[in-house]
């Protein structure tokens, strides 16, 4: 019999199955504990009898998520993990340090099938998705490696958490729940690149965390060339379901812009974008692209980031340049992956 993934479980589901198996209501409490602590194994749970735990290894199974390498930032601390699953996939995830605590940028998928052109994720193509306990992993499993509790969790990383809907419903369930790693709510970003029917369902949950929609192009025909998503659904349609989301749960919406030289960075393309946003409730955040992509892009200057953020704000847009963290370690997410997957660096540390 193929055993259950029961990190994946609710703790009224665990209380269900439980209760069939005869145990006593407490039981399922107890183990929902050690599980949002991050226990590895049944034999962790030191406060269940020895013949309790081998009958829930015999039924149950733990997924976690191992580090096989971590990259320490020298310049501000950032650090990037590879972590391999129960299946020998391997995803990664960036802990970063700010005033305000310490977030973790998680994936939710093994690869992605978007295929944005400035992406390295997207590179190495689709695997699977993440189960639930997959991802509660990642978090669990770099607390565990600094010491320190993680505030603030990024759905940023690899894979587009969208097109993992339920999956990724059900862990945001389980971090946030009171009984188990009780992370806010509004403590959690999750990015999409523009799923719109999936936009709709999510604004109908209210849930109050931020959602960051990855736009990078003021119209149709640079976006189209950017990112094959907005041939499904072009940015007026994106720009509706936007606007409903916001509706619906009085959230702001983050908008992701990375700032690619001579291809979206104009002083056009800034009033084009202005126009786009101007009444909603947004923020856009302009991001240095990547310059290690493989496809040949780079990133503008800081003058003209400064000047197209200039523009937004004249215009009544509110907009901020990010700052960059890690960026001797190749931060973003997907790389890692892709030279460990292509047969190099498995020796040792970088």
């Amino acid at each position: 019999m193929e055993k259950l993934d029961i990190k994946s479980r609710t703790l009224v589901e665990l209380t269900g199955e439980f209760a069939q198996m005869g145990l006593a209501r407490f039981r399922a409490g107890q183990v929902f504990r050690w599980l949002s602590r991050g226990a590895m194994g049944f034999e962790e749970m030191t406060d269940l009898s020895k013949d309790l735990r081998r009958e829930l290894a015999e039924r149950y199974e733990i997924r976690g998520a191992e580090i096989v390498r971590r990259q320490v930032s020298q310049i501000d601390g950032t650090i990037k993990f590879l972590f391999r699953l129960f299946d020998g996939q391997c995803v990664e995830s960036v802990l970063m340090r700010y005033h305000y605590g310490i977030s973790i940028c998680i994936s939710t998928q093994v690869g992605c099938k978007m295929n944005c052109s400035f992406c390295a994720t997207g590179k190495s193509g689709f695997a699977r998705d993440l189960f639930p306990s997959e991802m509660l992993s990642q978090v669990q499993a770099a607390s565990k490696d600094v010491g320190e509790r993680i505030s603030h969790i990024v759905l940023m990383g690899m894979g587009e958490p969208l097109d993992n809907f339920e999956n990724v419903l059900r862990f945001l369930e389980l971090v946030t729940c009171p009984e188990g790693m009780d992370l806010s709510m509004r403590a959690i970003s999750l990015s999409t690149c523009g799923l719109v029917d999936k936009i709709y369902a999510l604004a109908e949950k209210k849930l109050q965390l931020t959602l960051s929609v990855s736009l990078h192009a003021p119209n149709d025909g640079i976006r189209s060339r950017t990112m094959p998503v907005n041939k499904r659904w072009p940015i007026g349609e994106l720009m509706k379901a936007c606007r409903y989301y916001t509706k619906m749960t009085g959230r702001r919406i983050s908008f992701e812009y990375a700032m690619i030289q001579g291809v979206n960075d104009s002083d056009a393309c800034a009033r084009e974008l202005a126009g786009r946003l101007r009444g909603m409730l947004a923020h856009v955040n302009l991001i240095p692209v990547n310059d290690v992509t493989g496809a040949g892009y780079k990133k503008s200057d800081a003058g003209r980031q400064r000047r197209f953020a200039q523009i937004l704000q004249e215009h009544g847009v509110t907009a901020t340049v990010r700052r960059t963290l890690g960026a001797d370690i190749e931060a973003s997410c997907g790389q890692l992956r892709r030279k460990t997957e292509g047969g190099k660096g498995h020796e040792g540390s970088l």
